[in-house]
């Protein structure tokens, strides 16, 4: 399994302990993660959950008066080792 969904499983976990429900998505660069953060999610949970999404290569939290807070994390994916990284017409 490659490290970046190693870290998402990780970063998830860390939530998921937290008390959020978390959501994963594939995307073509990155995995993202998100969570539905509640009105009444506990002060003193935030470390947690910070120490948690700082392991990601981005993280914010989208807040609204529709939707409430939903807290997200990306996570880029591996580039692969080997193939031509440079495009057509740069080979060697």
């Amino acid at each position: 399994m490659p490290a970046s969904e190693l870290s998402v499983e990780d970063i998830a976990a860390r939530l998921s302990a937290a008390g959020l429900t978390t959501r994963v998505t594939q995307h073509d660069h990155h995995i993202s993660i998100e969570a539905e953060v509640p009105d009444d999610f506990p002060a003193d949970s935030w470390r947690e959950v910070l120490d948690a999404v700082a392991k990601a290569d981005r993280f914010g939290l989208f807040a609204s008066n529709v939707d409430g807070r939903v807290l997200w994390a990306a996570v880029h994916k591996a580039v692969p080792a080997t193939g031509d990284v440079r495009g057509p017409g740069h080979q060697r």
